[in-house]
Parts: structure tokens; C-alpha cells; sequence
């Protein structure tokens, strides 16, 4: 054969419309194959296809508001970008003794502070914005929110001396903002305060919607309805995941409308004729305020603030157009002796019968300005937070032995919720539509009911994920699951100190407050290795001791006894002498009282 004849045949001498392999092999990734001409076109587009479906992964890192309530944050990342959605606090439970409050760990935030490109806040409620100055004084990164969220939070920077050095942004919603391969849309959404937002995080991986904390208020008091158009909107182009709150999933219907309250306020008030009247909301509930101030410009009432943290807030409110008082309506609390009571309307914050709040000191009379009468008018204007009902009972009974009449929630509609109920929640799922679901914010049973809620949507368990704070979720586009966990977790904030109380902490101060303290004195003679004074007890929170001086008398003396029977060998060794004394003495307490206070022995060189 020449060479002619072994080299390939031309493209011309082929067939029509067929080719052949060995001649494409080099210039197509697709496998090797021979067919027609429309059918090669087709299949070229299969490694295009391909390329698009290896999209970057997405992980989702919820380091709060998971199994609880409050402390919400979390964290979205993408290569080599991050950001937080949301940095809020907690209030301490019953076993949390001394601390004030419980923000989270920041631990996984600090050791990747360099790919965190901003934080997005959904609203102004301390359980998403209560953490941010104490993040904000270990990562400082720029802060994006609506105005009277950022008009908040500039009050916490203010008084916590970082004002200046941390970047504020202004965002309105359906304004887009960047970060790094992903980007965060704001979404108007209803609440118990204004200028609260839902966010629509576009991502390699696809869109992710959070709600943030919502309602669905046809009649919201500012008139601007959640932006449902918008949800509809992406909803019909395709969302990956929704993470929705959950905290009213076990309440069926819908959320009433703020409306409703102030209707209430106004049969109240002319129930009241006669009578100064008190009302005790949450500072931040700014419609709710408005209302108030409403009905006592009809009824020609002046309006009186209480409590620190309402008169911050209506003042930033007030500032930045968020509340209408007209001129004259709101007098400063030194000038209100000089109109008559039934001429009053007092706003103060207490609604949940925390104890140093005005309307608790006023229950106890132990506020300086205002003393309960039977010619009060009390309305509490809230709900009690789980946990808080006996604290609310309390302060309801005392104000009532004042001979105020007290009117609270389940006498009249004084509260409606902000967070929307069972049929809102579903008409968020059939808005968006999303391939995959993930309940957020609240305690386990309203995770696992909200989950029912959407396989009820037709959203199939699998896609369904509850997860815990610390959990990476990670996403493609194609599928998501839980994939691993970073640190996480609760840092305790007492006083100035800031994570320097540990579960060992709170082990000691339970038991001080169970049991009491013994102090055990003694006096020891370091050249002669003898005691030379004591032993001396001294006792708090365990027995009164001029009550129990045959008790003590009788510790003493086996104080003696153990002491004298040590060598002196171990009288030279002070931590064997303390742990001696510490075991011997708290198994006689035990056995004469069966309690067991701590047991703190000192041992003085003399």
C-alpha cells in the first residue's frame, strides 16, 4: 500500500452526513461516536451541560436561634466568602444565676475573620441585633439594614464607645447588596417593628430565602404590606432552600392584624374616664406605641415615658419619622404633677415583670415618681415570653392589692403576636416553592411541627432538614445536607465580663445558693509547723448561727480532732491539710443537716 493510500480519507470522499470517529477523537470531549449531523450538534452541548451542574457549594452554619429562642445568627459561605445574617442575645434561664445575658459563640467567626465580607441584619429585636456590639468589638466589618434598624443599633455602638468605627449601611428593600460570589436582597417583610426584612440570597448554588422574623398584616398601622409579589417573583424562577421562622408553627389560623389592638385601646380608654392610665409594652413595638399616643390624642390625654430603654426608642423612632406625636402630646416626666391624673397616659416598659423594670418597681412601690392607686388603669400590653409567667403574675397581683384595675391579654385584645401562624407559614412555602426547606427560629417541637407543615406543602422529607446551631449545611444545587460541625455554642455575659463564666461558674453559684458556704479559718506556725489560732467558721446562706451554736460548736471540735491527729509532715503540706478538712467537716454537715454546703478552708502562715 503507498502513502497516498494509508493516509486518511478527505472530509469530501466521506459519506454525506456521517463522519468518522478516529478523525473528531482530538477535537470533542464527548465520547467517540458517528451518527448524523443534527444528531452530533445535539450531543455537543452535553459537557456545557455538565459544566453548568458542577456549580460551588454553599454552606449554611446557624450558630443560634436553633432549639431556642433567641440569639439568633448565622453564617452563609461560598470559596472563599462569608457572611452573617443577624447577631441577637437571649435572655439567662432560671439556672443561668447572676448572668444578665447569653449571646453567641464567636469562636468560628474569629478564625475566619478575614473572609467575612459584611453583616445583614433582618430587624431591630434584641434577639437579632443584642450580640452585634460584642461581635462588632472583635470583627469589625461593615453592617447592612434598613434605617430604623441601623438607627438602633447606632445607639448600642454609642453606648459601648464604638460609634465611628464601624461601618453603617442604610439598604431599602428590593435593593441588592454584594457579597463577595454571593448577594443578599432585602425583601419588606410585616412585624411587631417596622422597617423588618426577609432576605433573598442569590448564590452560585441558587437562591436561599430567609424570612427572618415575619407576619402576614394586611392593615399594618404604616401601610406597607409584606412585599408577597417579590417572594411570588422568586418563587416562580426558582428557589433552592426557604429557612423560615417558626415560632408561632404550632398556632393554627393567621396572626391577627396590629389593627386590632388599637381598636381595643380605644374601648379601654373610654372605660378608663376618670382614671390615670398605665401601660406596659415592649419598647421596640413601635406601632404599638403609635397606637398609644393615637388614642390619647382623641381622648386629650398627655403622654409620660418610663424605663430606659422606651425613651431610647421612641426618641430614635420619633428622630427618624417612625412616629407621629403631635406637639404637646408628650410632656417630660418631671412636668407631670402639674396636670391632673385622669388627664395621664404613662407608656413604661415591664410587660414581662422583669424585676429593676418601672412597672415592677411600681407594683412594689418602689419607684420614686409614680405610686399605685386604686384610681389607676393598668394594661399590660404583651405576652409573657415563656419562662417569664410567674414573674408577670407576680407583678399583676401586686399592682391589683394596690387597687388598680389591671386589664392584661386574655382579658381583652391588648396583644396580637408578630409572628405568623400556620396558614401564613404555608402561604410562604406555596409562594416560593422551594426545592429544599429549613425551619428556623425556635425550640425543637416548633422545628418539628413547621417540618410537618411543609411535607404537608408536598415538600418531600428528604428535602426537609432540622438542624442544630454549629451544623454546616452544604448545598450544590443539586442536593444539601448536613455535612459537619464547627465550634458553637453560648458565651455568658455578666456584668463587664464577657465569656469569663463557665459551666463550672454557674456549678458553684447553684450550689451556693442551695446549700450555703462554710469558711473554715486556721492560723499555722510555719517555723514550729503547729496550729497557733482557729479554727474558726464562719457560715452564709447555711445555718444562722446564733441559732445553730451547738451545730458549730461541734464542727469545731472535729476540726480539733482532725487537726491533731495530722503529722507534721502533712501539716507542711497545705493542700493535703485543706482537702483533709474540706472532706472530714462536709461529711459531718451531711450527716447532721443531709446538706452540703461548699466548704472553703483557709490556712494563714503566721
Amino acid at each position: 500500500m503507498n502513502e497516498k493510500e494509508k493516509a486518511p480519507k478527505s472530509r469530501q470522499s466521506l459519506p454525506r452526513g456521517t463522519y468518522q470517529k478516529r478523525y473528531y477523537k482530538k477535537r470533542t470531549p464527548v465520547q467517540e461516536y458517528s451518527g448524523t449531523l443534527p444528531e452530533r450538534r445535539m450531543r455537543s452541548y452535553v459537557p456545557q451541560q455538565q459544566k453548568e451542574n458542577k456549580r460551588a457549594s454553599v454552606k449554611i452554619i446557624p450558630l443560634g436561634g436553633l432549639n431556642e429562642i433567641g440569639k439568633n445568627m448565622t453564617v452563609f459561605e461560598c470559596s472563599n466568602d462569608m457572611f452573617i445574617l443577624d447577631c441577637g442575645l437571649s435572655f439567662p434561664d432560671s439556672e443561668m444565676l447572676g448572668v444578665d445575658i447569653v449571646i453567641p459563640d464567636f469562636a468560628y467567626v474569629e478564625r475566619n475573620r478575614d473572609k467575612i465580607r459584611g453583616i445583614v441584619i433582618t430587624h431591630g429585636h434584641e434577639d437579632h441585633i443584642g450580640g452585634l456590639v460584642y461581635l462588632l468589638k472583635k470583627v469589625n466589618v461593615p453592617v447592612y439594614a434598613t434605617k430604623l434598624t441601623i438607627g438602633l443599633i447606632e445607639g448600642k455602638l454609642k453606648e459601648q464607645g464604638l460609634y465611628g468605627t464601624v461601618k453603617l449601611n442604610v439598604v431599602e428593600p428590593r435593593k441588592t447588596v454584594k457579597m463577595g460570589c454571593m448577594a443578599v436582597e432585602f425583601i419588606k417583610v410585616n412585624h411587631s417593628i417596622p422597617d423588618a426584612v426577609g432576605m433573598a440570597i442569590h448564590t452560585p448554588a441558587g437562591v436561599i430565602i430567609h424570612t427572618g422574623d415575619f407576619k402576614i398584616d394586611y392593615t399594618p398601622i404604616d401601610g406597607k404590606i409584606i412585599d408577597l409579589a417579590r417572594f411570588g417573583e422568586l418563587g416562580n424562577k426558582g428557589v433552592l432552600a426557604l429557612m423560615s421562622e417558626s415560632t408561632n408553627a404550632e398556632r393554627s389560623g393567621y396572626t391577627h392584624s396590629e389593627k386590632t389592638v388599637g381598636e381595643s385601646f380605644d374601648k379601654l380608654f373610654q372605660q378608663a374616664e376618670g382614671k390615670r392610665i398605665i401601660i406596659a409594652t415592649f419598647s421596640s413595638n413601635i406601632h404599638r406605641v403609635q397606637q398609644i399616643i393615637n388614642s390619647a390624642v382623641k381622648y386629650n390625654r398627655k403622654v409620660v415615658t418610663f424605663g430606659r430603654s422606651m425613651v431610647n426608642v421612641i426618641n430614635i423612632a420619633t428622630e427618624l419619622g417612625y412616629l407621629n406625636i403631635p406637639d404637646g402630646t408628650l410632656i417630660d416626666i418631671e412636668l407631670m404633677d402639674n396636670y391632673n391624673s385622669e388627664d395621664i397616659v404613662l407608656i413604661t416598659t415591664g410587660s414581662q415583670g422583669e424585676p429593676m423594670s418601672a412597672l415592677t418597681r411600681m407594683a412594689m412601690n418602689d419607684h420614686h415618681k409614680v405610686v399605685i392607686t386604686p384610681m389607676d388603669f393598668i394594661i399590660i400590653s404583651a405576652k409573657p415570653i415563656p419562662g417569664n409567667e410567674k414573674y408577670v403574675t407576680k407583678v399583676v397581683n401586686e399592682l391589683m392589692k394596690s387597687g388598680a384595675e389591671v386589664i392584661y391579654e386574655d382579658m381583652y385584645e391588648v396583644h396580637v403576636s408578630g409572628h405568623a401562624c400556620q396558614e401564613e407559614l404555608k402561604l410562604m412555602i406555596a409562594l416560593t416553592k422551594p426545592k429544599f426547606f429549613i425551619p428556623v427560629h425556635g425550640e425543637y417541637k416548633h422545628l418539628k411541627k413547621h417540618s410537618e407543615l411543609a411535607l404537608q406543602m408536598g415538600i418531600p422529607e428528604e428535602n426537609i432538614i432540622i438542624a442544630e446551631i454549629g451544623n454546616v449545611i452544604e448545598t450544590d444545587g443539586n442536593k444539601m445536607s448536613i455535612v459537619s460541625q464547627v465550634p458553637a455554642g453560648r458565651t455568658l455575659v455578666d456584668g463587664l465580663g464577657v465569656g469569663d463564666v463557665g459551666s463550672i461558674v454557674l456549678r458553684d453559684r447553684k450550689h451556693l445558693a442551695q446549700d450555703g458556704i462554710i469558711i473554715v479559718v486556721i492560723g499555722l506556725n510555719r517555723n514550729s509547723n503547729r496550729i497557733s489560732a482557729g479554727p474558726d467558721i464562719i457560715s452564709r446562706g447555711f445555718v444562722y448561727v446564733r441559732e445553730s451554736e451547738e451545730l458549730m460548736k461541734d464542727a469545731k471540735k472535729c476540726l480539733a480532732d482532725i487537726l491533731s491527729r495530722c503529722t507534721v509532715a502533712e501539716l507542711r503540706e497545705w493542700n493535703f491539710l485543706k482537702n483533709k478538712m474540706r472532706d472530714d467537716l462536709s461529711d459531718f454537715f451531711y450527716e447532721k443537716t443531709k446538706r452540703s454546703p461548699m466548704i472553703l478552708p483557709i490556712i494563714m502562715e503566721i
